[in-house]
């Protein structure tokens, strides 16, 4: 997931666009290369507590996928390749992961930079708030500042409209569905806990684990298991 790093009054007149696909697809169509930043954390940051949560073997399903970063392949050409948090991880030893995100633009840019490199990923365009893939099929899902794109709309924060506590709905009860018994939801966010957990808390579902990352500015690695026999 990668946000905007224009002057901060730019930003508030757009952030409601951050929800829609038409933004989506214009910005992926449009990129610049000095327009993007890692707002977040990266997989080199976040390897030990990933690693502590998941096996290598675990099917997972990347919620947003993005592509927040670049490396450079060629200086004669000025030429980059776009990389996100599942082809590094891909590259430690997750192969089973599976691509969602909003833009097609984006999901055929990746695709088509990322199969040779990674036949076991796959890329699917679609929508966190109606994924297309069957009940308990996941052993994990990772949000990366997904969720944080849906709650971008004018509004309070301590008492957010109600379009935003539906669409985080949507997306954490698919998370749900999806996973297995046991499976893993990630989320990483800057979003603090007093905002956060009542859109992630699911009684008899799950718990939500918080761990604090950072120092001076604060992110939020939000864990939770799906219990084995999960119940209203």
């Amino acid at each position: 997931m990668v946000l905007d790093v224009r002057p901060r009054v730019l930003m508030q007149q757009d952030n409601e666009l951050y929800g829609t696909i038409d933004y989506w697809n214009s910005r992926y169509a449009e990129e610049r290369e000095e327009d993007r930043f890692e707002w977040f954390k990266s997989y080199d940051e976040l390897s030990k507590l990933i690693d502590n949560y998941l096996s290598k073997d675990a099917r997972i399903c990347m919620l947003g996928c993005g592509n927040s970063s670049r490396r450079k392949i060629s200086e004669k050409k000025n030429s980059f390749f776009f990389l996100c948090l599942s082809k590094d991880m891909y590259d430690a030893g997750f192969h089973k992961i599976t691509n969602i995100d909003f833009s097609q633009i984006l999901i055929d840019r990746m695709r088509s930079q990322h199969t040779e490199n990674c036949p076991e990923m796959t890329w699917i365009q679609g929508d966190v708030r109606h994924l297309p893939f069957a009940d308990s099929s996941f052993d994990a899902a990772i949000d990366k500042g997904t969720m944080d794109a849906l709650m971008c709309a004018k509004g309070d924060v301590w008492d957010p409209p109600k379009e935003v506590v539906e669409n985080c709905k949507m997306e954490v009860d698919e998370v749900a569905r999806i996973l297995k018994p046991g499976g893993i939801f990630l989320y990483i966010t800057f979003g603090q806990p007093h905002f956060r957990k009542p859109h992630l808390q699911r009684p008899g579902i799950w718990s939500v684990e918080v761990i604090e990352l950072g120092d001076m500015f604060h992110y939020y690695f939000y864990v939770m298991r799906k219990n084995i026999d999960p119940h209203p």
